[in-house]
């Protein structure tokens, strides 16, 4: 009889398959012909803030993980990673903000929107 955690080595490659079968990349998600509205002012600081500020600040004290070259303090920031932070939270990606708050899907559909227009 095989231990468990062989078992479990040999379906990972198997389930991590399945599971990119929901994520939906940047390059999938198309910005609105007309564009957006929703700006760095109006829209991103706010989200980024709300959500996404408590590990990703400079400034953060417990980045709980978050690795040191996401810092998403300026638009630039988040312009230079928006590629990663839709991957991990816009539209029906979840993965992050990790817990109970996450933001809801309206608000990650506008991210989504956001950022494939280039997070203006």
């Amino acid at each position: 009889m095989r231990p468990l955690h062989h078992l479990a080595l040999a379906t990972a490659p198997f389930l991590l398959a399945a599971c990119s079968l929901f994520y939906t990349d940047m390059e999938d998600w198309v910005c609105p012909p007309e564009g957006t509205q929703l700006t760095y002012e109006n829209f991103g600081a706010a989200f980024m803030n709300a959500h996404c500020q408590s590990c990703h600040a400079s400034t953060a004290t417990d980045r709980a993980g978050a690795p040191g070259e996401f810092i998403f303090d300026t638009k630039s920031q988040i312009q230079r990673h928006r590629a990663r932070i839709f991957a991990r939270s816009a539209a029906e990606n979840d993965s992050m903000p990790p817990g109970p708050d996450d933001p809801p899907l309206d608000d990650r559909i506008k991210l989504a929107d956001w950022l494939a227009c280039g997070a203006p």
